[in-house]
């Protein structure tokens, strides 16, 4: 028992690195984004960081102190005249709105760069992708996966996940010794076998046969006879997956639709959210702060090296789409103070954008403690 729990917490302490590493290689790529457009700019870049301060080692090469920092936190890029104006010409103020906005962009184009590469790497050695129900040549592992579950339903309260793999539906009679009445297991290999069973058997116990992870078990649940509008009576959506590779020729090009179609499908998903906020219903999306994405991380980390890096590229675009908004304190708020600057042929007051920035700043902070708060209560 005690060689298990050791075994266990290395397990553990093993992922948490690694996530710690992925997500510190994503900031610190994203931060080369903004170096690099400077570079090609022609604009002085003082310091690239690893790290916040206060400074372990530093090496300068050429103009550029290149910084290993304490706070293993983050990385920066500190370009002169980012924060506070200067006269010199190659400052990123003295620079053109066109190519000032290429600038901050270049950090958000790299979270979706490192997306596509990662989703090539994916398709390159193998990953599960969705398919067609009625495709069958040369199939690798095809199975009934769920998507996603919307709140409050019978799935979410029989305590199913996104990602759990349907494989039996079952239909109890306790008046049998086996508990189940003769012919009453179906095995689920298309996701319109499942979705007939379940309209047929609605309002009554059914017992799906789930693999979760590593693990199988059985679920039991009723689906609703009266389901709300686009939910369905267990309140899921089901796909169709498959394992599948591509010639390592062909991957870029599926890693870059990926994360095209991945993008579409994610900004879609705060549509509906935010239309139906406005409409008073529930938003069907969840916060996640620190310790709520180490735990998706932990539990994908069980399935795979290929699963965990589909899903640190989709982290990338959760990332891209995040920083793009116009909030300040983001790239985004940084590209709407430079629109406004486009627009009205003038800089607005870099007090005012200082203020703002900081206010908005101290906001998301507060947003993420709260967050990670109530990501703890969640999970423990």
């Amino acid at each position: 028992m005690v060689i298990r729990i050791i075994r266990i917490a290395q397990e553990m302490f093993l992922t948490i690195l690694i996530v710690f590493a992925s997500l510190m290689g994503l900031i610190i790529l994203h931060e080369f984004g903004h170096f690099i457009l400077a570079k090609i700019f022609g604009v002085k870049v003082e310091e690239f960081g690893i790290g916040y301060p206060p400074r372990l080692i530093g090496k300068r090469f050429g103009e550029t102190l290149y910084s290993l920092n304490l706070l293993p936190f983050g990385a920066f890029v500190r370009i002169q005249g980012e924060i506070g104006k200067t006269d010199d010409k190659r400052s990123f103020s003295s620079q053109s709105v066109s190519k000032r906005i290429l600038i901050v962009l270049g950090g958000v184009l790299s979270f979706w760069v490192i997306s596509a590469i990662l989703f090539s790497i994916v398709f390159t050695l193998g990953t599960r992708m969705a398919i067609e129900d009625t495709e069958n040549f040369n199939l690798v592992s095809p199975k009934v996966q769920i998507a996603q579950i919307a709140p409050n339903s019978p799935a979410q309260i029989a305590g199913l996940e996104p990602g759990d793999a349907i494989e039996e539906f079952k239909i109890p009679y306790k008046a049998e010794p086996s508990g189940f009445r003769q012919n009453s297991k179906f095995k689920i290999e298309r996701v319109k076998e499942l979705q007939e069973l379940t309209e047929k058997y609605k309002g009554q116990e059914i017992t799906l046969t789930i693999k979760k992870g590593k693990e199988i078990l059985d679920v039991t649940l009723v689906p609703r006879v009266s389901p709300p509008e686009g939910e369905g009576p267990m309140g899921v959506a089901l796909v169709r997956t498959a394992i599948k590779s591509y010639p390592w020729w062909k991957s870029p090009w599926q890693g870059i639709l990926a994360t095209i179609n991945m993008t579409g499908a994610i900004i879609q998903g705060y549509g509906r959210a935010i239309k139906n906020v406005i409409s008073g219903g529930p938003s069907g999306v969840q916060m996640m702060g620190p310790v709520g994405v180490f735990h998706l991380f932990w539990q994908v980390s069980q399935l795979g090296v290929n699963y965990f890096l589909q899903f640190l590229g989709m982290i990338a675009i959760y990332f891209a789409i995040f920083n793009i908004l116009p909030i300040p304190a983001l790239d985004g708020g940084k590209l709407l103070f430079l629109g406004i600057e486009a627009i009205r042929k003038k800089p607005v007051s870099e007090k005012i954008e200082q203020n703002v920035t900081t206010a908005f700043f101290a906001l998301l902070i507060a947003l993420m403690i709260l967050v990670t708060i109530k990501d703890i209560s969640r999970l423990f």
